[in-house]
C-alpha cells in the first residue's frame, strides 16, 4: 500500500484532516494550520475554474488586456467564472 501525503495547496502544510465529501462525492480536506488563508479544499477538482493556477492566469490575462470572453475561451472556463474571480481580486485589492 502506498500512502500519498495530502498537502494544503495554499500553505503547503501536511497538517490536514478529512472534512466530509462534496456534492460530486469527492473527498474534502481541512487545513489545520491556523495561519493558512484556506480552510477547506478538494485535491482533484472537476471544474478547471477552481484550480489556483487557472485563477492566477485569469488575473494575468486581465492585466495584459485580454477581455472576459477571450479569457474564458482560452482557459476553457465560463465567462461568469472570469468575472467573479476578477471581482474577488478587485475587492481584496481595494481593502488593502
Amino acid at each position: 500500500m502506498v500512502l500519498e501525503p495530502v498537502l494544503c495547496p495554499d500553505c503547503g502544510s501536511n497538517n490536514v484532516v478529512k472534512h466530509g465529501r462534496s456534492e460530486e462525492s469527492k473527498q474534502r480536506y481541512k487545513c489545520r494550520n491556523s495561519e493558512c488563508a484556506r480552510s477547506t479544499f478538494i485535491r482533484d477538482y472537476a471544474y478547471r475554474g477552481y484550480l489556483p493556477e487557472v485563477k492566477q492566469q485569469i488575473v494575468d490575462m486581465a492585466v495584459n488586456g485580454s477581455g472576459i470572453r477571450d479569457t474564458a475561451r482560452v482557459l476553457k472556463i465560463s465567462p461568469t467564472t472570469v468575472i467573479e474571480e476578477l471581482k474577488k481580486r478587485s475587492t481584496s485589492q481595494s481593502s488593502q
